[in-house]
């Protein structure tokens, strides 16, 4: 039976620290200084909470951007008590962000989330509708959390245009699109993990329709098995999602293919959805 959560926003001292210990649960290192989200979240920013039994699970954090032209909301960390995961309290925090978000009078929230972890990919999406074409290198560095420790930093910056007919209008279905449509191919090695082909060229044919890019099932288990592997899907998706953006598709959605080990990113031209949003040279930036 699934918990019973209950949302609010934060803005106490004693809910700010209640934060820290949950990010110091989830990524195991040091967390925001209270001051830094304290004054956030007193001028235009938005700290979201999840508790059971009034103990914090799960929080959203968000502070407000600028980029010369508009303002947005940066979505800038989702943390949820392992416990707790999997029961749909991240899908539900940030509906609950984008509900506060409008209220507040933003129409963008944007945040990163590293390519390769396919949870994270389907959440954002496929339940959101978030969208995304900018690829973005090493984007915090090197970190020694447990999630990030020992590859590049790489991160996708999606865009949630929240009061969009792209995100108000149910997704149209994607299980139709086919095995041809896949960029590039993989196989299962000896040690029983996906692996790309060795020479992958990101060069689709130039036809109507969406593409197809594989990502690991599971990322970390492969992180924990074999690094050299995780550092090959890093580089090589790399190449592929930069190439793709660069020819302006879009990230619209995930597919899965039930028993396999791989995910797929569905990738659509951008001038071929109904979007109506404004152009990519009008937009702001989760670890």
């Amino acid at each position: 039976m699934t918990p019973p959560i209950v949302l609010r926003r934060l803005e106490s001292l004693e809910e700010l620290k209640a934060v820290q210990r949950l990010e110091r649960t989830v990524w195991g290192m040091d967390p925001i200084p209270l001051h830094q989200t304290l004054t956030a979240v007193k001028n235009g920013g938005l700290l979201l909470g999840g508790f059971h039994n009034d103990r914090l699970v799960g929080f959203c954090y968000a502070f407000p951007g600028f980029d010369g032209k508009r303002t947005y909301l940066c979505s800038h960390m989702m943390g949820v008590e392992p416990a707790y995961r999997g029961i749909g309290l991240g899908k539900r925090m940030k509906w609950d962000q984008r509900k506060w978000a409008l209220s507040m009078g933003y129409s963008l929230i944007t945040w990163t989330f590293d390519p390769l972890e396919s949870i994270n990919a389907s959440l954002n999406l496929n339940a959101l509708r978030a969208i995304c074409d900018t690829y973005i290198e090493n984007c915090y560095g090197e970190m020694d959390d447990e999630l990030n420790r020992g590859l590049p930093t790489d991160r996708f910056q999606v865009e949630w245009w929240i009061d969009s007919p792209h995100v108000t209008t149910p997704a149209p279905p994607t299980a139709a699109v086919g095995p041809d449509r896949r960029v590039c191919g993989w196989f299962v090695n000896p040690n029983g993990l996906p692996q790309l082909e060795e020479e992958v060229e990101p060069t689709p044919a130039r036809t109507e329709g969406p593409l197809l890019v594989p990502i690991p099932a599971g990322f970390q288990h492969i992180k924990a098995r074999d690094s050299a592997l995780a550092r090959d899907w890093r580089l090589k998706t790399r190449m592929i999602f930069q190439t793709l953006f660069a020819e302006g598709y879009v990230a619209t959605g995930t597919l899965r293919e039930p028993g396999k080990p791989v995910h797929y990113y569905v990738l659509q031209k951008k001038e071929q959805l109904c979007l109506g949003l404004p152009s990519k040279t009008e937009k702001g930036d989760e670890v």
